[in-house]
């Protein structure tokens, strides 16, 4: 995984827009993203790691979903265009690329600003229940994930608005923020 702040330029959503300001792990993991690069190999042996890190994290179920034009069909610009507005989820969103790639661009929340989380095949990433974010495929347009999750599979995004901003699972997001800054 490549993680850098967007350069905010208008164009094509699938585009790097890398403003050449990378964003380190560190700031990753002050505002609650984490990621691990676990390599598919033909013998299977990422499916034991990607089971230890589920088992750790107690994500109990896991489905894979297929984003592409021949998948999704009619639905394919409608529902891109979903993915890519700004949301938050009520719970983690667990992500591991097993074809094709994307981005995750995530708000770093004292700038406001864009980090783009560019991912490719073996790239898992976990953003915190509450963090605003948004997806969008690259230029290869075409993305096959593995989505796990602590409980039964769903997908709710909530976007970005008033409501949203005071809703418990922002607020509990923003306190930990608030306890990192604290702690640092």
């Amino acid at each position: 995984m490549r993680a850098y702040f967007m350069d905010e330029l208008p164009g094509d959503q699938r585009l790097l827009h890398d403003s050449g300001r990378p964003a380190t792990d560190e700031i990753l993991s002050n505002i609650g993203v984490l990621h691990w690069h676990v390599p598919l190999d033909a013998a299977g042996e990422w499916e034991n790691e990607i089971n230890a890190i589920a088992a750790e994290r107690d994500y109990k179920n896991r489905d894979i979903v297929v984003v592409n034009k021949e998948a999704m069909g009619a639905e394919f610009e409608t529902k891109t265009k979903a993915f890519y507005h700004e949301h938050m989820h009520e719970d983690e969103e667990i992500r591991y690329i097993l074809e094709g790639g994307g981005y995750f661009d995530v708000r770093e929340h004292s700038s406001d600003s864009w980090i783009r989380c560019h991912l490719g095949p073996g790239d898992l990433l976990v953003l915190p229940a509450g963090i605003y974010h948004r997806f969008s495929l690259d230029m290869g347009n075409k993305s096959r994930t593995m989505r796990l999750f602590k409980d039964e599979p769903k997908w709710l995004a909530y976007n970005r608005g008033a409501t949203t901003d005071a809703s418990p699972y922002r607020l509990d997001y923003l306190k930990t923020l608030d306890s990192v800054a604290t702690a640092a």
